[in-house]
């Protein structure tokens, strides 16, 4: 009995030893996988940054067309980091902030740049001034969602997304380009009052319909795969018009829905007033409540969220 015990008792320590070898082996091989795949997502999204990049440089070289098809290309990048993100669980309070950043200068600096060179600088100084308008708003629009990204619905935005108002601009400018229009008077005009109501769109309350909390793996009705052949077959055909009309439709779909009744859940507070440390010893610490980031990163990391 004490035999068979005592040889059990090596079988399972060798048997031990085994595994963790083979664990400390696979840590070894998955540790540089692991480590890459983080690093893609973090270099889509540089990618995306230099993209704005060249965006505000082919605007300020007077090639508009070319500025708003980067703008587009950084709209595709912004939606592949956090994608890979999510499908990889390498999410993280870096990247987090990282893509908001970038999200500031594709987003931000870039359209109101093409939108001050393309259309309103015969306005002088109040073309200067809505185009700086457009900037502070979205970064305000930024930091709002980095605030209630893990307590608004995940179906929907609150306020016009950064990105949605970028791709209005270049979709214009891509219209302008390809109708052959030449009215410096009324471009000037409609790029106003467009930049003006697409600040105004990025800090209200009107909802936005997010496409993160779609369902991929359902199947979808015939309607809907026969409107995407249909899309996909204009943008081949007339890819300026069509990245208009999308635009154009993606930032109607708010106001429409706020027509339809439909309201955002009770307002989340931005401004949270912070509480004054107490000298106390022997008071009680206030529980601890998540940042902003790592609730960003959790919900990425379930899947609710996503570069934008």
């Amino acid at each position: 009995m004490s035999k068979r015990s005592s040889a059990t008792i090596g079988e399972e320590r060798r048997i031990r030893v085994i595994s963790g070898r083979l664990r400390a082996q696979q840590k070894r091989v998955t540790a540089p996988i692991r480590r890459g795949v983080y690093l893609v997502p973090v270099a889509i999204t540089s990618i995306g940054l230099l993209i704005g990049f060249y965006a505000i440089v082919a605007s300020l070289s007077r090639h508009f067309e070319l500025a708003a098809v980067l703008i587009t290309v950084a709209f595709f990048c912004d939606g592949l980091d956090g994608r890979i993100a999510r499908a990889s669980r390498t999410s993280s309070q870096f990247g987090v902030e990282y893509d908001s950043l970038s999200d500031l200068v594709a987003f931000g600096v870039a359209p109101a740049t093409l939108a001050y060179t393309w259309a309103l600088a015969p306005a002088g100084v109040w073309g200067a001034a809505v185009s700086g308008l457009f900037v502070v708003c979205a970064a305000l629009r930024l930091a709002r969602f980095n605030i209630q990204a893990a307590s608004v619905d995940k179906s929907r935005f609150v306020g016009l997304p950064v990105p949605g108002a970028a791709t209005m601009i270049a979709g214009s400018a891509l219209a302008y380009s390809y109708f052959e229009l030449d009215s410096p008077r009324a471009l000037c005009g409609f790029g106003l009052l467009l930049v003006l109501a697409l600040t105004a769109l990025m800090v209200s309350r009107v909802p936005y319909p997010s496409f993160k909390a779609l369902d991929w793996h359902k199947r979808a009705p015939v309607e809907l795969l026969l409107a995407v052949l249909v899309f996909a077959a204009l943008l081949f055909a007339m890819p300026q018009f069509t990245a208009f009309a999308l635009a154009a439709a993606y930032v109607l779909s708010g106001p429409i829905l706020m027509a339809l009744g439909e309201q955002m859940h009770e307002k989340v507070s931005v401004l949270r007033p912070v509480a004054p440390q107490r000298s106390d010893d022997s008071a009680q610490p206030a529980p601890a409540t998540p940042s902003a980031p790592q609730s960003i990163a959790r919900a990425r990391r379930t899947g609710s969220l996503e570069g934008i």
